[in-house]
């Protein structure tokens, strides 16, 4: 092997040219074990895309959909590893996806380039099931309102209020959260809520807040909130439509436990 030629590429004109002797030893160096390495990875990834476009998601447990989503913020290594320490703290992929900045730096080896891609594929998440409700009737599309809820709430950490506005044809026109709260409780301002649907227009609400505890059985405190404002609401004409409570696995609905 010695005495072939090596070549390199020129890159001014397309054709190879002999290596220079700091090139073959830049060659030589490159075959140690760190190359060997990176080609495994390399090779390790393009049978994971590979896998991942010809079976979908189905094709490809969460570890490694959470290693594929960390490419790009770790462009050299392995990703396996930290994929399976998210998953083991966090519990699932929803879970890692919805977790605070602050406790994802928790993990060793996450730092905001990871944060970044984390949330970024969240936020797609979050927008993709809230455009299949916004601009359309509620009643037609209540499926998809409850899963898009699912999406943007049930892994939350900590309380949020949220509420859906909806205009006299009960279309969504405004989705917006108008308090994040403690792990139980969560302030809301009726005047506020009902202030913000007389800017927006809307003829009527839809409130909504999770559970942390995944348990959405309605808090005493739920209940009073939910009959101030629907109270302040309908002095002005505007309507409550259903207060929902988001839990892990599934969600309440104040009208159809005859709470309204």
């Amino acid at each position: 092997m010695s005495d072939q030629p090596t070549f390199s590429f020129d890159e001014v004109s397309p054709r190879f040219v002999p290596a220079s002797g700091a090139t073959r030893a830049m060659a030589r160096k490159a075959a140690g074990p760190s190359a060997g390495a990176e080609l495994h990875r390399h090779a390790h990834r393009d049978r994971l895309r590979q896998r991942f476009t010809e079976g979908g998601a189905g094709a490809v447990p969460d570890y490694e959909l959470l290693e594929m989503i960390l490419y790009r913020a770790l462009p050299r290594g392995d990703t396996k590893p930290l994929a399976k320490s998210m998953l083991k703290r966090f519990g699932d992929l929803n879970h890692v996806l919805a977790a605070p900045p602050a406790r994802l730096k928790e993990v060793e080896g996450v730092g905001e380039r990871v944060i970044f891609e984390l949330k970024l594929i969240e936020a797609v998440g979050h927008r993709m099931a809230r455009a299949k409700v916004l601009k359309k009737p509620i009643l037609s599309s209540w499926n998809a309102l409850l899963e898009y809820c699912q999406t943007a709430m049930a892994h939350r950490d900590l309380e949020q209020f949220r509420v859906l506005y909806l205009d006299r044809k009960n279309v969504l026109i405004a989705d917006e959260a108008q308090a994040d709260g403690t792990v139980d409780h969560v302030p809301v301002c009726p005047r506020e809520v009902v202030k913000r649907a007389l800017e927006l227009n809307a003829s009527a609400l839809i409130l909504v807040h999770n559970h942390p505890s995944g348990d959405p059985a309605p808090s005493q405190a739920d209940i009073d909130m939910t009959y101030v404002i629907r109270d302040a609401a309908q002095v002005l004409g505007l309507v409550v439509h259903d207060h929902l409570i988001i839990g892990k696995a599934r969600e309440l609905s104040f009208r159809s436990e005859g709470y309204l």
